[in-house]
């Protein structure tokens, strides 16, 4: 490798790194994720349990609307109309 080439390298390893410091995107960016161990421990503890289900696109729409609208989580919704549904 000639010594202009191995100048080049160097040069563009100091940029990559003088970027990397500078980034304002990547891992050190985004707020840090959620312990998911522990979100499930709290939820079995709440005595919820994981349940999915596939749904037709228009019914999600509807029902995300819905969740909007009244200002409540998906889940609590959707546990609200079963619960609604089964006891008819």
């Amino acid at each position: 490798m000639k010594r202009t080439d191995l100048a080049k390298k160097d040069a563009e390893k100091l940029i990559n790194q003088m970027g990397a410091r500078n980034a304002t995107f990547g891992p050190s960016s985004r707020p840090p994720a959620p312990d998911r161990r522990e979100q499930r421990d709290r939820e079995r503890a709440l005595g919820l349990v994981p349940f999915a289900v596939k749904l037709n696109g228009d019914m999600v729409k509807q029902l995300q609307a819905l969740s909007k609208e009244r200002g409540v989580e998906m889940n609590q919704l959707v546990a609200e109309l079963l619960q609604k549904g089964l006891a008819e």
